[in-house]
């Protein structure tokens, strides 16, 4: 499988240039040249499977050329080692329609582990053997920097620096990331908001001279690799509950469009998705995009769900690019126009592209209700962005069709606001039931190019 830039000028890749390189030099995405289409039989067959055995046979197409089966077999089978439940991501049927899919078993409790777990496994094979060093970036509205860190602490070859915006992720969130004191890692608060940090993050790729002598990576959903194993769990979950036989929707809390953009790809891969609900909270770009054709920023407001407060939503550029005919010179100049100017239109052919979307804007008072239900008349406890996904789902009028919610943390990691709305404390499970005692370590900086780039240089090691 080759791999190109959706905005036409970066280099074809192999997967494991794609994975290495992160963000294609032409600030693009990398994204398949194609994609792989598995047969109703092909789907069909992963009922019985285990979650390791989907993984291998959802991924393999996207990795051939670089990673054989049992490669990818023998990387799944250590990658998911780590997780608390035999399922990996299990399924909890909360009525006669709605269901969550629990993403919060890996090391971290949040569904980013389902694909960092594995990626640092494989930024480990691609970089033994030789003598290149990897300079890992990362910017986090919260939970990408605990999984990338736990994945990445202690490897060879790599340092890891992770940008979050201070005081802007719950302290279970910070703590998981800044008291893991590997020497490879390195924690950076930046003064700003996420969009601050991911923007950063961004101009040191695209910083040719930088990017180069530290051979910068990238572990946010910029990666396709990452996303890539995001797509496993659509499949998994779906083939559970009668696909392909029957279409299922998934309503998906959404910031950086990655975990979504999956399901995109899951469908245009051939399962059966009825509908995927873009569930926002007050921070609503991608439901404006969606409903009204409106990519434009706005204010970025504070809330309980800190891991969607976002404004630019880097993994959109990836569907501009399929819907509008995987044009990368017309991606490059919307993308332009965008940067320049903080908004832009959706195309007819995009908007009509869409159609699989159904978008949604959850405020703090529906959040707090959807915890109130799934505690009251369920008996589970759910996260602030899960619950702004079951408040999506529940009122997305889709008939009798089963809709999956993605459970993306433990409530755990937001003790305070799963507090406030229902009355209940979640307690952090026992693996991690020490991290307050823990000693923590981070710089704290400007939200300034020269001296987020000043202090990564103080610290990794550069290209020789």
């Amino acid at each position: 499988m080759q791999y190109r830039s959706t905005r036409g000028a970066a280099p074809v890749l192999d997967f494991r240039g794609a994975t290495l390189a992160g963000l294609a030099s032409d600030g693009g995405l990398y994204v398949p040249t194609r994609w792989p289409v598995l047969t109703r039989d092909e789907i069909a067959a992963l009922a019985g499977l285990d979650y390791v055995e989907t993984a291998v046979r959802v991924m393999a197409p996207f990795t051939a050329g670089t990673l054989d089966e049992g490669a990818l077999r023998a990387l799944c089978t250590a990658a998911y080692g780590r997780f608390a439940h035999t399922a990996i991501t299990p399924l909890a049927q909360l009525d006669a329609q709605h269901w969550l899919l629990e993403l919060f078993h890996g090391p971290t409790l949040a569904f980013k582990d389902v694909a960092l777990q594995l990626l640092g496994l494989m930024f480990e094979r691609f970089l033994s053997g030789g003598d290149t060093h990897l300079t890992v970036i990362g910017a986090t509205s919260g939970d990408t920097g605990s999984a990338a860190i736990d994945a990445l602490a202690g490897r060879a070859n790599i340092d890891i620096f992770m940008l979050h915006p201070l005081g802007r992720v719950s302290d279970v969130q910070r703590r998981q990331m800044t008291t893991v004191l590997a020497p490879n890692v390195h924690n950076i608060a930046v003064e700003g908001n996420f969009d601050d940090a991911q923007a950063l993050v961004k101009a040191m790729f695209n910083t040719p001279d930088f990017a180069q002598r530290f051979s910068l990576g990238a572990v946010n959903s910029i990666n396709w690799a990452r996303l890539m194993a995001q797509i496993v769990y659509y499949f998994y979950a779906a083939t559970r509950l009668g696909a392909p036989d029957r279409a299922i929707a998934f309503s998906v809390p959404t910031g950086n469009f990655g975990d979504v953009f999956a399901g995109y790809v899951a469908a245009q891969m051939g399962l059966p998705i009825a509908r995927l609900i873009v569930a926002t909270n007050v921070n609503d770009i991608l439901h404006r995009a969606l409903a009204q054709g409106d990519y434009s920023v706005g204010t970025l407001t504070p809330t309980a769900a800190p891991s969607m407060d976002i404004q630019v939503s880097s993994n959109f550029e990836r569907l501009l690019f399929d819907l509008g005919g995987r044009d990368g010179a017309a991606t490059a100049a919307q993308m332009a126009g965008f940067e320049a100017t903080r908004a832009m239109s959706l195309s007819p052919v995009q908007r009509a592209g869409a159609a699989l979307f159904h978008s949604d804007r959850i405020d703090a008072d529906d959040m707090a209700t959807a915890i109130r239900w799934a505690h009251e008349t369920c008996g589970q406890i759910i996260d602030p962005h899960t619950a702004i996904g079951l408040a999506a789902a529940r009122r997305a009028g889709l008939g009798d069709v089963p809709v999956v919610t993605l459970a993306t943390a433990h409530p755990a990691k937001f003790r305070d606001a799963v507090e406030r709305a229902s009355g209940i404390r979640p307690a952090l499970p026992a693996r991690i039931g020490d991290l307050f005692a823990r000693e923590e370590r981070y710089a704290r900086l400007p939200a300034t190019l020269a001296a987020v780039t000043d202090f990564i240089a103080a610290h990794a090691r550069a290209r020789p």
